[in-house]
């Protein structure tokens, strides 16, 4: 490269790096908007600085001592969605991509378009069906609904990874006396661990943030996830912003540190199926 061509890249690559930077900012905005309201206990929304001058954590003590249980109850929520998505997924997904099922291709698709029904049809079906097997306002109830979220999902990203695995190690491992649940257990489950973290965590994020199935399979206020508890501090006449950003805060937490944490395996289970 020359040195005009080089002195020419210079600002190119200056502009786009400050538009990055602006698109990046007007992202964050809302995420740190949020946080500021938090910060300032006792102000009304219209009174709020563009700063917290004097941050204090009264909000954020309301917010945990008021709705701590309906924390606790997302988190049992979502792991326990993550446990059933995976044990139905990782084993149909092995079957669709090692075992020559016929009409994979077409089952595949057929999942895909599970995904685009819209998600009050699914909340009222299941409300129906609910009623009958005494699973309305129970915690068992929320989890099996919120792992059919990621469900779907999981089973796409699984099939696209396992179909790299090659069947020659399979084989092996049957070869040397091993079963098909043994090679799968001790065989391709291993190998398959970042695209099982990845659908893990996208299920996680599919449950932690549902508000639909919360609303609508629970009558009363025995079971109530945080979404559903935010809910109830919105209205015609909320006064307390503080405590609903703080809350919004809180609950942001968990899905932060788990996409910190497990971004590497989420790239890697992402990429990994597309290269055989």
């Amino acid at each position: 490269m020359s040195t005009t061509d080089s002195a020419a890249g210079r600002p190119r690559g200056a502009a786009s790096t400050v538009l990055a930077l602006v698109v990046l900012a007007v992202l964050l905005f809302p995420l740190y908007w949020m946080v500021n309201i938090a910060l300032q206990p006792g102000e009304s929304l219209a009174e709020t600085h563009w700063l917290p001058t004097s941050p204090g954590w009264d909000n954020f003590q309301r917010a945990l001592s008021g709705q701590g249980g309906s924390l606790v109850t997302s988190l049992v929520v979502a792991l326990g969605a993550v446990v059933v998505c995976l044990a139905l997924a990782a084993p149909a997904a092995y079957g669709l991509a090692q075992l020559g099922v016929r009409g994979s291709r077409t089952i595949v698709f057929a999942t895909l378009i599970t995904q685009m029904v819209p998600g009050i049809v699914i909340a009222n079906a299941l409300y129906s069906a609910y009623v009958e097997l005494r699973l309305v306002n129970s915690p068992l109830g929320l989890i099996l609904a919120d792992a059919s979220l990621g469900l779907p999902f999981s089973i796409v990203l699984l099939r696209a990874f396992m179909v790299s695995i090659p069947r020659e190690v399979v084989e092996a491992a049957l070869v040397d006396g091993a079963g098909r649940f043994t090679a799968f257990v001790r065989i391709v489950l291993p190998m398959s661990r970042n695209a099982l973290i990845t659908a893990g965590l996208f299920t996680f994020l599919f449950a932690w943030s549902d508000f639909m199935f919360a609303l609508t399979l629970n009558t009363t206020d025995d079971v109530k996830p945080i979404t559903l508890a935010m809910y109830e501090y919105i209205g015609a006449h909320v006064s307390d912003w503080g405590a609903v950003m703080a809350t919004a805060v809180v609950s942001a937490v968990p899905a932060a540190i788990l996409l910190v944490v497990a971004q590497k395996y989420v790239a890697a289970g992402i990429t990994g199926g597309s290269v055989k």
